[in-house]
């Protein structure tokens, strides 16, 4: 599982959501590197949301394994309603109620038009079971968020989705898990050795 690269909004610390934010130069590097690091390794299958700071990621690293990357809407980061396009500061300021639940990651709260965490999660959960479901015994390569990985993270630690995160997600970083039915298993986190400049966490 590979986060995409960085995004100017990631530096802004302004949360994408569902709004289409396409990688900066950083992150386009940032793309490069992971597939030159992921050269030579097999995967049978690969899988991207279809957003386009994904799918741009996905599209580098596919074009270097030569690996047919199919496009997954389920895949998508979650949906944060009203605060979409907005930094942490911005949405205290104009919603200062939503800001309270963002803050204690309020699993039934959706920000009036969004998802809550509790469906976002079912929902990327049930997308990943399905692929692992579909590919028995397989490798596959999935691109994705920031969100997506936290969820993936606390479904195979056992954590649960109110409390705090206390893990780092670099953008372009590998996650290895192993899912089947016996459940999830975390085998590597957050590796980015790959990459040649620090990483800071950054809003999904």
């Amino acid at each position: 599982m590979v986060r995409h690269g960085e995004t100017d909004w990631n530096i802004e610390k302004r949360i994408q959501g569902h709004i289409d934010i396409s990688l900066n130069a950083t992150g386009l590097a940032q793309a490069d590197a992971a597939a030159r690091r992921l050269a030579g390794q097999a995967f049978d299958a690969a899988y991207s949301s279809d957003l386009d700071r994904a799918w741009q990621t996905a599209r580098v690293i596919g074009q270097r394994l030569d690996l047919d990357v199919r496009r997954t809407p389920d895949l998508r980061e979650r949906h944060y309603g009203i605060l979409q396009g907005l930094t942490a500061e911005e949405i205290a300021t104009k919603y200062p109620e939503a800001y309270r639940h963002y803050l204690v990651r309020n699993p039934q709260c959706c920000f009036e038009t969004g998802e809550s965490l509790e469906d976002f999660s079912a929902r990327i959960i049930a997308a990943i079971e399905s692929l692992a479901a579909k590919h028995p015994g397989q490798n596959l390569l999935l691109i994705f968020h920031g969100g997506v990985l936290d969820v993936c993270y606390r479904r195979a630690t056992g954590r649960d989705l109110a409390s705090p995160r206390d893990f780092p997600i670099p953008n372009a970083a590998f996650n290895w898990l192993e899912v089947g039915p016996t459940g999830w298993q975390l085998v590597s986190w957050a590796d980015h050795r790959h990459l040649t400049q620090s990483l800071e966490e950054s809003p999904e």
